[in-house]
């Protein structure tokens, strides 16, 4: 047996107690806190020369590819000069219409809904302004 990320990897790969766990967690959460969890989430991308970030025009429109790992972008650009932030920062800093593709050449790539974190950003904020700021 062998250790992977907190868990006991099991013969035959077999679900960890560290994923099991994680997986119990998040399927007890309601949507609005999967959501606000997301944002604290750091992802790594291409840093330009100049503030912002590397779009690419596709078929399908303006995208931004973004990384959970420093690996994951070292195998999709190579040797590049880099920056991370959180996802709640993405969401305030990418530009209407740019679309991010979060693990591009990963095992389970996924398009970041923007809109849907925008949403939770704005409820939450009324939610202070409502309770006088208190958060409750």
């Amino acid at each position: 047996m062998s250790m992977n990320g907190g868990g006991v990897e099991q013969p035959g790969g077999r679900m960890t107690l560290a994923d099991l766990v994680r997986q119990e967690t998040v399927a007890r959460m309601s949507e609005a806190e999967k959501l606000a969890a997301a944002r604290e989430m750091r992802l790594y991308f291409q840093r330009p020369e100049q503030p912002g970030f590397l779009v690419s025009e596709t078929e399908a429109g303006p995208l931004v590819p973004l990384f959970t790992s420093v690996e994951g972008l070292a195998l999709f650009a190579g040797a590049c000069a880099w920056a991370s932030t959180t996802v709640g920062d993405i969401v305030e800093l990418l530009p209407d219409g740019v679309r991010a593709l979060v693990d591009p050449l990963g095992e389970r790539p996924f398009l970041l809904n923007v809109e849907a974190l925008r949403e939770v950003e704005t409820t939450e904020g009324r939610n202070l302004r409502d309770d006088g700021g208190s958060g409750r």
